[in-house]
């Protein structure tokens, strides 16, 4: 759903809840029933769509790491294969919390020779970030 069409539907339901408040009450259903049943409605369609928006991103990071894999292991020895649509596949990693296997894809890409130093300290401070909020997770576990 694009931005057009989740704005027109913010649009029907804000005037669709005074109206079915209304018309409830007109039935004999008190006001504060048909807002708390409107209100519940509500809130599900929002979780529905937040969960749908959320598996999706996922199901996009995981087509671009994918992607990212095939490009790494057709030309290992490009640096430009490490990147799809601008991000670096240890970008990608570290989004999904694989930090082991991003350290791994860094170190390769660091040693290539057409690599920019400026993508490899930023990879690496990404990581470095990464680990840093891990340690002070466990710390606050523990």
């Amino acid at each position: 759903m694009n931005y057009a069409a989740t704005l027109a539907v913010v649009v029907v339901l804000a005037f669709w809840f005074p109206i079915s408040v209304r018309l409830a009450a007109q039935f004999g259903v008190p006001e504060a029933w048909a807002a708390s049943v409107v209100g519940a409605l509500l809130t599900f369609v929002a979780a529905a769509y937040l969960v749908r928006f959320q598996v999706r991103r996922h199901s996009l990071t995981l087509e671009r790491l994918a992607a990212a894999r095939a490009q790494v292991a057709a030309d290992p020895a490009n640096p430009r294969a490490y990147f799809v649509h601008g991000e670096h596949l240890g970008s990608i990693l570290l989004r999904l919390d694989r930090r082991r296997e991003a350290a791994e894809v860094i170190d390769r890409y660091a040693r290539l020779g057409g690599a920019r130093e400026a993508e490899i300290v930023a990879l690496r401070e990404a990581l470095s970030l990464a680990e840093r909020r891990q340690r002070q997770a466990q710390r606050r576990e523990a």
